[in-house]
């Protein structure tokens, strides 16, 4: 099965990294969960270096505040899984690197570390654009490799679709 995620991480890099580059767009990330998988699959693709311009890999509740600005409030109030914090690491990615487009990911991918409020294969994806900010929750089924790699092809189609949006070419 995991292959089968990979190969369609594969296609939707490639098909992101065309996209921006025929655009003109620049894109950057902002992962926890997810550990440098979006970056590592944009990357993978031959010219990406074109299109991407910053990647954080923000493991940490620090880097997420010190370096993307994730507030301290919304990681008491929220914690660093929630949807607001996903959408201030995208937010921090976007501001820190001038990109057009930012994606962050953040949530528990097991098979420890989770609680009753956020359980094993809770993934918040944000995608931040000039225009706005988006974000939801997944929730993944499967060990730690499927759903970081779920996770990772989800964050990537997220960010193809708002990028075809604001290009109106969907």
């Amino acid at each position: 099965m995991n292959e089968k995620i990979y190969e369609k991480n594969e296609f939707t890099a490639q098909k992101l990294v065309t996209l921006c580059r025929e655009n003109g767009k620049k894109v950057s990330t902002a992962e926890s969960c997810t550990g440098g998988m979006i970056s590592a699959a944009i990357t993978s693709v031959s010219g990406s270096s074109s299109v991407i311009e910053l990647g954080v890999c923000s493991y940490s509740n620090r880097i997420k505040s010190e370096i993307l600005g994730v507030s301290d409030e919304t990681l008491a109030e929220f914690s660093e899984y929630s949807e607001n914090c996903a959408k201030e690491m995208a937010s921090g990615a976007k501001r820190l690197s001038g990109a057009d487009y930012a994606v962050s990911t953040t949530g528990v991918a097991g098979p420890t570390g989770d609680t009753p409020e956020h359980p094993v294969g809770e993934v918040f994806i944000a995608v931040c654009s000039e225009m706005e900010v988006i974000a939801e929750r997944f929730l993944f089924e499967g060990n730690r490799e499927t759903v970081r790699a779920k996770a990772c092809e989800t964050a990537l189609g997220m960010l193809v679709s708002v990028i075809e949006k604001d290009l109106d070419l969907q």
